[in-house]
C-alpha cells in the first residue's frame, strides 16, 4: 500500500476516522510527543504480533521519528501477510514541523 503524508493523516484524524496507528519509536520518544498511536517499539514488534493479528485485514498506519524505523516495520509486517500497511512519510519530524506541535 502507498505510504501516507502528514497532511492526509491529519485530515483523516480531523474527520474522526477510525484509524489504527502504531508508534514504533521508543517509550521516551512517545512520552515526549505522540499523536495517539499504540506504542510498539520496533525492537518489540516481533514479540508483539499477537496484539496486531486481529488487525491483519485493516489499514495500519505506522510512524516513528523520521519514517525509517516505521518503513522497516512496514516491510516486516508485509512479509507476514499484513497487506494494508502504510508508513507516515517523514514521521514525527514532518508532523511537528508541519503542524507546530
Amino acid at each position: 500500500m502507498n505510504d501516507i503524508t502528514a497532511q492526509e493523516l491529519k485530515e483523516r484524524l480531523d474527520n474522526s476516522e477510525t484509524l489504527y496507528l502504531i508508534d514504533v519509536r521508543e517509550e521516551y520518544e512517545n512520552e515526549e510527543f505522540n499523536i495517539g498511536g499504540k506504542l510498539i517499539p520496533l525492537g518489540s514488534l516481533p514479540s508483539s504480533l499477537n496484539e496486531l493479528e486481529h488487525l491483519k485485514e485493516n489499514e495500519l498506519i505506522l510512524y516513528c521519528r523520521s519514517g525509517a524505523r516505521s518503513g522497516n516495520a512496514k516491510l516486516f509486517l508485509e512479509g507476514l501477510g499484513f497487506n494494508k500497511v502504510r508508513n507516515l512519510i517523514g514521521g514525527m519530524m514532518v508532523w511537528r514541523s508541519t503542524f507546530k506541535g
